[in-house]
């Protein structure tokens, strides 16, 4: 039998959903040692493992529990996910001009008209649905032409899914697609190389490269073209395009179906809203919490230090749990039931920080826009099959959610 450590790390467990249960007895615990590394599962442990770099650091081993090959190390310390500030401040202030309140208000038309026509238009397969929506607002937004959307939604499968056969090799049509994006998929490696690493996404690199020479040539107004004016090193570039393709999409791709199985489990609070379109932003905020699409990430620690009286030293790798700390009852009264109208929303699946995500108003406005469209329908969804998740213990993966209007 698992232990409750073996449980969390094993990513058959989440075939069939995450181990709150042995979350809650790590949590009583604090701060553990679990293998080469301490987890840390309490919420205000992790929010000052998160604010702390200067002690908890993301570029000494990068964010992964895994530590990189070292010939990997130093290529990934160069993305803004695996730097701590300044240089991390550094390449955040390129991007922010992307993500401004009225930079997400000029979208939100936009945003709302797509949603609205991916929910009317369900095949039945809701997180298959849902998918293009993140992938459509991030080509408009980094400037990735429509037609080559679907790269970034197999590039983030191959990054997040390497553990799950489904996923690893995912490859869609090419029908339609510019002829740069299929001069790049002709990179594409066929061996199962380990896309985490910088020779196993070829194909996204070279597309990234000839993106950027086209938007020298042609800028308009997005994120790729404004990125072609700053001073910005190969390396830095050739990062920031792969933590916009893949942790771009992927987290709302899987928050989004996380969202409505919440309901579904729900139904009480799926009426409840329906009754009050207000609480829709409080329900947004609920989803993310009691889904958590991300469910770790990894620091390490530059000095001795002690976090809930556990002594940790520097070197030590450190673990921080979201799925653990979105369920802490020191924070959440009844933390395992989902509430569309509960006002404590200081979750962290947006993370906490300097790291806190860029893109969180953006993806809270791609949630509203998808429930407003849900509660348009002129009925109820409800499960038609099987929920197929997503073999890993790092995202919170929905692979197929099976519905139908009643």
């Amino acid at each position: 039998m698992q232990t409750d450590a073996e449980l969390i790390l094993d990513p058959d467990t989440y075939t069939s959903g995450v181990p709150h249960d042995a979350l809650t007895r790590l949590r009583e615990k604090d701060v553990v040692r679990i293998a080469d590394h301490w987890a840390v599962f309490r919420h205000e442990d992790v929010r000052t493992v998160l604010r702390t770099p200067s002690v908890f650091s993301s570029h000494r081993g990068a964010t992964q529990i895994r530590d990189p090959r070292p010939a990997d190390l130093a290529y990934v310390q160069r993305m803004m996910l695996n730097q701590d500030p300044p240089d991390h401040t550094r390449l955040r202030r390129m991007l922010t001009k992307a993500f401004t309140p009225r930079a997400v208000a000029q979208l939100e038309s936009r945003i709302f008209e797509n949603a609205r026509a991916i929910v009317s238009s369900s095949s039945g397969d809701f997180a298959s649905d849902v998918a293009d929506l993140p992938l459509l607002t991030l080509a408009d937004i980094f400037g990735v032409p429509r037609q080559d959307r679907v790269l970034l939604y197999d590039w983030s499968n191959r990054v997040i899914g390497f553990e799950d056969p489904e996923y690893a090799l995912s490859s869609s049509s090419t029908s339609g697609m510019t002829d740069m994006a299929l001069e790049a998929l002709a990179l594409r490696p066929a061996d199962g190389r380990d896309p985490r690493s910088r020779d196993g996404m070829p194909d996204l690199y070279a597309y990234a490269h000839a993106l950027a020479a086209h938007k020298r040539l042609h800028p308009s107004d997005d994120v790729l073209s404004n990125l072609m004016r700053e001073d910005i090193s190969p390396e830095e570039f050739e990062n920031l395009f792969w933590l916009f393709s893949v942790a771009g999409n992927e987290t709302l791709r899987n928050g989004i179906p996380g969202g409505l199985i919440a309901l579904l489990a729900n139904p009480s609070e799926y009426a409840r809203l329906r009754a009050d379109r207000s609480l829709l932003p409080l329900a947004v905020e609920e989803m993310l919490r009691w889904w958590t699409p991300v469910m770790h990430f990894r620091r390490t620690c530059v000095q001795d230090t002690s976090l809930s009286g556990q002594e940790i030293r520097a070197g030590d790798k450190v673990v921080v749990w979201f799925s653990s700390a979105n369920r802490d009852e020191r924070v959440f009264t009844s933390p395992d039931r989902f509430d569309v109208g509960r006002r404590e929303a200081d979750h962290l699946s947006f993370g906490h920080g300097p790291h806190f995500c860029l893109g969180a108003q953006l993806a809270r406005t791609q949630m509203r826009a998808v429930f407003e469209a849900v509660l348009d329908l002129p009925g109820l969804l409800e499960l038609d099959g099987e929920v197929s998740r997503l073999r890993s213990n790092f995202q919170n993966g929905v692979k197929h959610l099976p519905v139908r209007l009643v």
